[in-house]
């Protein structure tokens, strides 16, 4: 479904290889979901893009789109670690000694593909800007500490399902723009979340719902731009857009 007219608005949860899969969404210029999918490969990644916003458009990456320093962690990680930290929705540091990035960036990449501005505050009728999906949920779903859907040591099938459930229903309750409970693909999600039996099961879901949450994220920065978001970092080493609580 491609919107009429207006700004679409692109959540990109992006893995760094292409092996891993990366969640896609769209939502309309009202901020409503349109589609949602997980993918592969950079093809797959720009098909989807080119065939629901073929026009002016506003990503949300979450991956990095600006590696730049040879060691240790970016300026902008260093920021939202220190602002998020104590929420447990520090950032993992990102540098040039990784291997994801000795080439540049996956993200970077795919920007230059679809002819997207990264520059942050570009004024562009095609950007992206980064962002990360942890504080961001910590302040748009009033969190005192991450909600535990991801898959870690220690967290069983079970937690890991009522922690999506948690995630699900405050993102349906919070996040009024994205108007969830009319979506036919978000009520797919939430039937695979309530009858996960194992944890590969709600990873076929992970990275679809990050990229839903982050096609919300792209919109709020086209409405609200830095009146509504704080910007960690910059154009020169990377920039991280986050939610102003």
């Amino acid at each position: 479904m491609v919107p009429a007219t207006g700004t679409a608005y692109v959540g990109i949860d992006l893995a760094w290889g292409n092996r891993a899969r990366t969640g896609l969404a769209v939502s309309a210029p009202d901020g409503r979901l349109l589609a949602s999918c997980s993918v592969r490969s950079d093809d797959e990644i720009i098909g989807f893009v080119r065939r629901h916003a073929p026009g002016d458009l506003v990503a949300a990456i979450d991956a990095p789109l600006i590696v730049r320093n040879a060691n240790g962690r970016r300026d902008c990680e260093a920021q939202v670690q220190r602002m998020f930290g104590r929420y447990g929705a520090g950032p993992y540091p990102t540098n040039l000694a990784n291997p994801a990035f000795a080439g540049g960036t996956r993200a970077g990449r795919l920007c230059a593909a679809l002819d997207l501005d990264m520059c942050v505050d570009s004024p562009a009728s095609r950007r992206a800007v980064e962002v990360y999906p942890h504080p961001a949920m910590v302040v748009l779903l009033d969190l005192d500490r991450v909600i535990p859907y991801k898959n870690k040591n220690g967290r069983t099938v079970d937690s890991l399902r009522e922690a999506f459930l948690q995630l699900l229903s405050l993102m349906e309750a919070r996040i009024a723009d994205l108007q969830l409970a009319s979506s036919s693909r978000w009520l797919v999600l939430r039937e695979i979340a309530v009858g996960a039996k194992r944890k590969v099961d709600l990873a076929r879901i992970e990275d679809e719902v990050d990229a839903i949450f982050c096609a919300h994220l792209a919109h709020r920065w086209h409405r609200d731009a830095r009146v509504g978001n704080d910007v960690f970092g910059d154009d020169a080493g990377g920039a991280i857009v986050v939610p102003r609580s």
